[in-house]
């Protein structure tokens, strides 16, 4: 019973496995956030992932805080339950009227200084409820 084997297939009909040679897929990249252009398919269009934004509560929550910022102050506002660009805005209009720098990280709003006072009057005219946290 001896046979000549010309290829893997016929090797494989002989152990018993009758299913087709292994098939190749082409590369489908897309998951892959590093790759930009591939000679394969062109230009790689990447997905933007949709954030998601937690649900306020009412409140606009401000707290002080100068934890890991080397001593200085800055002022953060969450709970906001506003997407990003709505944030960025915000924080734009917060930094004007406080004639300071800040910043948005996550879904929060820093403002360089202790202007609470400002702040919560600016937010109280966009229509939230202001709640300071902490000291």
């Amino acid at each position: 019973m001896k046979k000549n084997l010309s290829s893997l297939s016929d090797l494989a009909s002989l152990l018993g496995n009758n299913s087709s040679p292994i098939e190749q897929t082409p590369n489908n990249n897309t998951s892959d956030d590093s790759l930009v252009y591939s000679t394969d398919g062109g230009r790689i269009k990447t997905n933007q992932k949709q954030s998601t934004v937690t649900p306020s509560d009412g409140y606009a929550k401000v707290r002080r805080e100068t934890k890991g910022r080397k001593g200085k102050g800055v002022v953060t506002i969450s709970g906001l339950g506003l997407d990003v660009t709505a944030l960025k805005e915000l924080a734009k209009k917060l930094k004007k009227t406080c004639g300071t720098g800040g910043t948005v990280v996550g879904e929060t709003i820093e403002v360089q200084g202790d202007k609470r006072t400002q702040i919560q009057q600016v937010l109280e005219k966009s229509g939230y409820k202001v709640k300071f946290i902490g000291g």
